[in-house]
């Protein structure tokens, strides 16, 4: 089939270049939205909890015991840890880009095992977990009480309780951190009667053990002729702090028997005092979402505000919830003014088209094949897997002045046979094309010769901009096709020979004539520059030699790296008391700068 076929049959041309739009938009609608394509090695994080220990004492007990048994897992890259005062122990895991994170977590799982038995008994009584989890923040929301009905522990508990369960179940989820402190029964012991008594807090600690547990005690009946089997149950686990002031801790003299409410003051308070927790100067609780690798951003993100938007319906009054960061945010902001620059790029693309062509149904050609091109990248975008991100659509952008080249290309050769003195556009086209077609298919291959080998570099950089490369470089294979079959068609059906001079449209006319003056004093100027350099030929070696050193010096100077800086829109403020002031006195301090 040569291009004379579709000249002849225009409507094959049209049929295919709409298929090819179709095609494009329903795959717009199916492509998943993110800043980035997923560059981000997948990570494991491995969580202690040492009661009590300083952060020295678990680097020296925990970490270092973990990071020797996990060091050298397969397709590790490397590996960072934290301890912190609190007792907690963290380690992050990271892996080659690709390899699978489940596989990963059970690699590392198995590491962890290997290493149970040599760590502290506090430690794996509670339990060394192995979890998928991206070290950067997706979401960060809050609890707040505006009428101080309830306080930073009954938020926490109730974030705890109700909303962090549904958060984990949303596909794409790591964790989940909230930064208080929940509900828990705090023993405060009474050292004077303590001593009095010669106890110690071990002493109170195996009563807990002892005597709040759940035993199974069995049945009876099971081997009788009697009609009745009974299991027996014993009401071993307290729930109410009355029950845990009656633990006997030991007997006296003469029968008496000294209870756990007699050495100490019980009551329900928080697991830990680490945090204060206020949100505009009211109770409040502040948490985390974390999600895991190779997961969709903006489609855990939707879900999130889908299930505060069902939670909000049953919460109870004077409880809402705050999105504080959100990373939808600054993503559809920023497609937003890539959409805008989009645009903005094709009305230039076509004001300039326009002006050089001074037709309006020769700048429609060019204007269809644009369209053409770039809706229909999104169905090679779709089936590569990519995402729609700032660097497709960047692609997009750039390569707008190259898509349109193609059409012009076949307009200008159909425009010259004209003032060749053709008369007929179907002539016109037809011979045109036929030196043309060897030419356009040489450029576009130069052209995508130079960005499809970005698809084949490695490591997170080959990653990064394989999208943009391979974007790029399908978009203007797809204005090829268009320059062999809609374009031609629309040559044969829509151009017209030059109008003679006084005749044609009075806007036409104008923009004719100030093309043709404004092209002959640039002309003028550029012979002008032009003589300088051929009269002085020093001249012309002289400035290849000084741009090629001033090239050498901008690429040692100017900063490298993977992606700009960004104003996300937020502002953290860091305030660090002295080591060893209390939770307190650091509140104090913080409540004296927020209040000036």
């Amino acid at each position: 089939m040569n291009i004379k076929t579709f000249v002849d049959k225009p409507l094959l041309s049209t049929v295919i270049s709409v298929f090819i739009i179709i095609v494009g938009i329903i795959s717009l609608l199916s492509l998943s939205i993110e800043k980035y394509p997923d560059i981000a090695p997948p990570t494991i994080v491995v969580s202690a909890f040492y009661p009590g220990a300083s952060a020295d004492a678990i680097q020296k007990s925990v970490i270092a015991t973990l990071e020797e048994a996990i060091n050298g897992v397969e397709n590790m890259i490397y590996m960072t840890s934290s301890a912190s005062n609190s007792g907690t122990a963290e380690i992050y895991v990271y892996f080659k880009q690709g390899v699978n994170a489940d596989i990963a977590a059970v690699n590392v799982q198995n590491r962890v095992s290997q290493a149970v038995g040599s760590l502290p008994g506090e430690v794996t009584k509670i339990g060394v977990t192995a979890a998928k989890q991206q070290p950067g923040i997706l979401r960060v929301f809050a609890l707040e009480s505006p009428n101080k009905t309830y306080d930073e522990n009954f938020l926490s508990n109730y974030t705890n309780i109700s909303i962090k369960p549904e958060l984990l179940r949303i596909q794409g989820v790591g964790n989940v951190t909230i930064l208080s402190s929940t509900y828990s029964l705090r023993i405060w012991l009474k050292p004077e009667v303590m001593a009095q008594y010669k106890l110690v807090p071990s002493d109170i600690s195996n009563v807990l053990n002892e005597q709040n547990i759940e035993a199974a005690i069995g049945s009876f009946g099971e081997s009788t002729d009697n009609v009745f089997q009974y299991t027996l149950k014993y009401s071993g686990r307290k729930n109410e702090i009355e029950d845990f002031g009656e633990l006997v801790i030991k007997s006296l003299n003469f029968g008496e028997e000294l209870r756990l409410k007699d050495v100490a003051d019980i009551e329900l308070g928080s697991d830990g005092y680490l945090y204060i927790s206020t949100i505009n100067g009211n109770p409040g609780v502040v948490a985390m979402v974390y999600q895991v690798a190779g997961s969709n951003a903006t489609e855990i993100n939707l879900e999130i505000d889908k299930l505060f938007a069902e939670i909000s319906q049953t919460m109870p009054n004077d409880i809402k919830i705050i999105s504080m960061e959100n990373s939808n945010d600054f993503l559809f902001a920023s497609i937003k003014e890539v959409v805008v620059s989009l645009i903005i790029a094709i009305v230039l693309v076509l004001l300039v088209v326009y002006f050089f062509l001074q037709d309006f149904l020769a700048t429609l050609i060019p204007t269809v094949g644009i369209l053409v091109s770039l809706i229909g990248t999104f169905v090679f975008i779709n089936i590569a897997g990519f995402s729609l991100n700032l660097l497709t659509l960047f692609a997009l952008v750039l390569v707008i002045g190259t898509v349109v080249d193609n059409s012009i290309v076949v307009v200008e050769a159909v425009q010259s046979r004209f003032d060749m003195g053709y008369k007929s556009p179907y002539k016109a086209t037809i011979d045109a094309m036929g030196g043309l077609t060897t030419a356009l298919f040489t450029t576009t291959l130069v052209f995508m010769v130079i960005f499809i080998p970005v698809s084949f570099m490695s490591g997170t950089s080959g990653v990064f901009y394989k999208q943009f490369g391979l974007t790029m470089a399908v978009a203007v294979g797809i204005s090829f096709i268009n320059a062999l079959t809609l374009s031609p068609a629309l040559c044969a059906l829509l151009l017209k020979p030059n109008p003679e001079e006084g005749e044609g449209n009075p806007f036409a006319r104008r923009v004719r004539w100030a093309y043709h003056m404004s092209y002959k004093a640039l002309l003028k100027k550029y012979t002008g520059w032009t003589m300088v350099f051929i009269r002085r030929k020093w001249l012309v070696w002289s400035s290849l030699i000084l741009c090629i050193m001033l090239l050498i010096f901008l690429m040692n100077t100017t900063k490298t790296g993977l992606v700009p800086d960004e104003d996300m829109g937020t502002i953290y403020v860091d305030i660090s008391t002295p080591p060893g002031y209390s939770l307190q006195k650091t509140d104090e301090i913080t409540t004296d700068i927020l209040n000036q």
